[in-house]
């Protein structure tokens, strides 16, 4: 047990004596009034300071008078709060330890961090924090609280883990004190109110005046009551006061625009060009709406917000596109929830330690573990019942928003997780399964696939806060499944131009029958359809036996009665499901009627999934076209979308946003075309269409080939081996690395499924320039491409350029041929790799006789060429008068 040690001292000696001393790592604070009556503490204890030698340390950050002047002795240090939680915390806790052990700390008064923050929650995380550590190094520190100002959820955190608290009172000019809590000190009069005369603590014995005295500063409080609304409710009060007495031209009021961007920045965001975006299109009402719909306070994040500024875009743009939007009834998980979260279960340091650029992801599977494992307060258990039980067994998903995610250049696609909560069982069951989603979601920010997204971006010592999204799941029931009928990404720049009738500006999606994780991140051998918008009715496919061939035939849904997300074939899924309108979602296949009434087979399914009505007989192409031209053009910035779509009544559907964010494409430019005269012999490889990328005119310094052909024969296991080679080759410890790289290859790279391409991570390719997917490996096998996936964004957001080449195309061309007759490095850069020399080759460009290898790519005329430039002149020795002396 920690002793009273006699030197200390809040230098009165009857304020000692009321505490019965100081014992070294006190944390005393004040609750008072008004800061005037905090003051009166100090210039005693700092000259408590100097008299035993200690430092004197004023940490300066509220919008109140300083507390102390440069005459004090104090060294001051000046924060601004509104620079974030965490760097706030970090610079005070970098002054406690360059100050050591010891030392008297003065802070400001800690009220203005809760309005800077926007959060008493983050108030409390600041205390609970910084006081151990004060602790540690056995200071002694002052803190100060304004009265009545703070809810629960801060008082009792700063109760909690202070080791003195103090109210202060003021009466007729007289200063009293009521001692709440002394640790580890005990004196029968010690709790009593106290009177501060000269230089005594006198306790107060008369009843009446006690009761005057402590009545009176519950009268000053809000209300009156005894538990106070912190600054986030206080706000939310206020604008509801505002709209409910306001008149019609309310929103024209100096009040209603101060209250509206203080809300914007607490829930919303701080980004200066997504708040210009939510002051022109939300509305004071819709932020008052959303705060009634969030768990705990904080941030709603980026995919929140990307999902509520989309869908009030299009209502306030197009009121009848709006109509036909399915409504949505989603709460918010607070950011603050999760900061909170990883300071109660001891992971906040663990955290702090991931800044570090040199060693971000060490202790990074131990923070994760201790996250899987965590708990959360008795509080946000019980919001999180509430919301369940307005639930209900509707199925639910629970997605990462975090504060970076999906804003202006940080997409974080799939670097966090969301999942499916099929919401099945007993309350206590499904409260379970939630909680440990959560846990999943707030662990994935601590992945080795996260951090590194953030160390390329040079985001390490950025805010992260991990806030969530909670949706209902778009759908129906078809029996014991759950889905709905169509989900999809889109596009509103379509950057996949496989047919000169196409217009890139129309946009394009994706869609896939079921959830629409196929669409995004899908992991086996299967398809979707690309619809260009403006053509809906084109395919990439040249005839009926190509479409069939790579149609979707694998469905996402959720399975009720199991509880968990399962895959099952469409033929199956469909059977099932006799409500589905399978006229408007899929073709039947005539032929193969006919074939089987001939073999006297009956009950086949002919059906097989092309959405070919549902983009020709219905407004769905027009609407979903017109949706993404009007967010293109309120971003005034690419974008791209999540959705789904049902047809729950009549011949029309409604459609879900369920997400919208920038498209981290950087697209045009004028570039001129490549010269006309070069040979066929020097073409490396050709492509129209699926050119995505900033156009530009690179020479390739090396190339990283792996042989469609030979890759083709490989084993499923060799095909892992080839892909841990490529991540090795883009990562060479080389002096000087070359500046860009070509990779080549066959299928989709990044798939998990190495039927289909090359299983490399993002991670082990991020090095280089461009990336060609050839669209074959062997004969009945045409890998779909990257479009739309996570891997794909990636690539596009990185800006490595990404095109797609089909050698049976017209104009598509890849030169095996010229590439395999060039020396390859491989064995001289990986001594060990000599057993797959003939699949992948690597060529530099010093051995390619003096002949630069130039790549040249226009994504506005989706073309992309690259070609053996001509070789350099060869040097000619200077004339003799221009020789150096001693050279020949």
């Amino acid at each position: 047990m920690a002793q009273i040690d006699a030197r200390l001292s809040t230098g009165m000696a009857g304020l000692d004596s009321v505490f019965r001393g100081l014992i070294p790592g006190d944390n005393i604070v004040w609750q008072v009034d008004a800061v005037e009556d905090y003051r009166a503490f100090l210039e005693p204890y700092g000259r408590s300071a100097a008299r035993i030698g200690q430092p004197l340390v004023y940490f300066r950050f509220a919008r109140h008078e300083p507390l102390l002047g440069p005459d004090s002795g104090a060294a001051i240090h000046q924060l601004d709060p509104a620079e974030g939680f965490e760097a706030f915390l970090t610079e005070i806790h970098r002054v406690i330890e360059e100050v050591g052990h010891g030392g008297f700390y003065v802070f400001d008064c800690l009220t203005d961090l809760a309005v800077d923050w926007h959060s008493d929650q983050m108030l409390g995380n600041f205390f609970m924090l910084t006081c151990p550590y004060l602790f540690d190094v056995e200071a002694v520190a002052y803190f100060a609280l304004l009265r009545h100002h703070h809810a629960p959820v801060a008082t009792q955190a700063i109760t909690e883990t202070a080791q003195v608290v103090v109210d202060v009172f003021r009466k007729d000019g007289q200063l009293y004190i009521h001692p709440q809590k002394v640790q580890q000190r005990y004196s029968p009069t010690m709790y009593m109110l106290h009177a501060w005369r000269g230089e005594s603590f006198v306790p107060v014995v008369q009843s009446p005046l006690i009761s005057e005295i402590l009545m009176a500063a519950h009268r000053r409080a809000a209300g009156g009551g005894m538990r106070s609304l912190g600054h986030w409710e206080r706000t939310f009060l206020d604008a509801d006061e505002l709209l409910a007495h306001g008149d019609a031209a309310v929103d024209q009021t100096p009040e209603y625009a101060e209250l509206f961007g203080r809300l914007l920045r607490m829930i919303i965001s701080r980004d200066e060009r997504v708040l210009a975006l939510a002051q022109r299109y939300l509305t004071l009402s819709d932020v008052v709406a959303i705060g009634k719909r969030m768990l705990g306070t904080g941030l709603i994040g980026g995919k929140a917000v990307g999902m509520l500024l989309a869908r009030a875009i299009i209502a306030r743009s197009d009121a009848e596109l709006g109509r036909r939007l399915e409504p949505h009834d989603s709460f918010y998980i607070g950011s603050d929830v999760f900061y909170t979260f990883l300071v109660r279960n001891g992971i906040w340091w663990v955290r702090q330690r991931q800044k570090d650029a040199q060693s971000f992801l060490e202790g990074s599977e131990r923070a994760r573990q201790g996250v899987i494992r965590g708990s959360f307060p008795d509080t946000i258990r019980d919001q999180f019942s509430e919301m369940l039980d307005y639930f209900g067994q509707s199925p639910i998903i629970v997605r990462s928003s975090s504060l970076l995610e999906d804003n202006f250049g940080n997409a974080f696609a799939g670097k966090y997780e969301s999942v499916f909560c099929v919401n099945q069982g007993s309350r206590e069951k499904r409260l379970e399964d939630f909680t440990s989603a959560v846990r999943t979601i707030y662990a994935s920010a601590m992945s080795e696939k996260a951090l590194s997204y953030r160390a390329r971006r040079g985001l390490l010592d950025r805010d992260e806060q991990m806030a969530l999204l909670v949706q209902r799941v778009s759908g129906a029931m078809y029996g014991r499944l759950y889905y709905p009928q169509v989900a999809g990404v889109g596009f509103s720049v379509n950057p996949y131009v496989w047919n000169e009738s196409i217009d890139p500006a129309a946009g394009m999606i994706r869609l896939v029958f079921g959830l629409g994780t196929r669409a995004v991140d899908r992991a086996d051998d299967d398809y979707t359809r690309v619809v260009a918008l403006n053509a809906p009715q084109l395919r990439p496919e040249s005839h009926f036996d190509k479409a069939r061939q790579y149609a979707q035939r694998k469905v996402d849904v959720l399975d009720l009665e199991a509880n968990q997300l399962v895959s099952g074939r469409f033929e199956d899924v469909a059977r099932t499901s006799p409500e589905l309108p399978l006229d408007l979602l899929a073709s039947r296949d005539t032929e193969l009627e006919q074939r089987a009434a001939g073999a006297g087979r009956e009950g086949v399914f002919s059906w097989w999934l092309t959405f070919d009505r549902l983009l020709t007989a219905t407004g769905f192409a027009a609407d979903v076209r017109r949706m993404l031209r009007l967010l293109h053009e309120a971003y005034d910035y690419p974008v791209d979308v999540e959705f789904t779509a049902n047809f729950f009544e009549g011949d029309q559907p409604r459609v879900n946003l369920l997400q919208c964010r920038p498209l981290q494409v950087k697209g045009g430019g004028s570039i001129v075309d490549p010269p006309a005269d070069i040979p066929e012999t020097g073409r490396v490889l050709e492509a129209h269409g699926a050119v995505i990328g900033q156009s530009r005119r690179a020479i390739v310094d090396r190339l990283i080939y792996v042989s469609p052909r030979a890759y083709g024969q490989l084993p499923v296991a060799d095909r892992y081996s080839i892909a841990r080679l490529i991540g090795r080759l883009a990562h060479l410890p080389e002096q000087r690395p070359p500046e860009n790289i070509l990779l080549v290859g066959p299928g989709r790279w990044g798939t998990t499924t190495p039927s289909l391409g090359v299983p490399v991570s993002f991670g082990e390719i991020n090095t280089v320039s461009a990336l060609c997917e050839v669209v074959a490996m062997r004969d009945g096998l045409v890998p779909d491409v990257s479009l739309g996936t996570h891997f794909f964004s990636d690539l596009v957001e990185t800006d490595i350029l990404y095109l797609a080449l089909f050698p049976a195309r017209e104009g598509n061309r890849l030169n095996a041929e010229l590439i395999e007759s060039w020396p390859s490095r491989l064995t001289d850069l990986l001594p060990g790799a000599a057993q797959w020399a003939d699949v992948v080759r690597v060529i530099d460009a010093p051995d390619l006789a003096g002949q630069p290898l130039i790549l040249h790519a226009n994504s506005l005329s989706q073309r992309v060429l690259c070609y053996l430039g001509p070789a350099a002149p060869a040097p000619q020795a200077p004339a003799a008068s221009q020789r150096r002396p001693g050279r020949a």
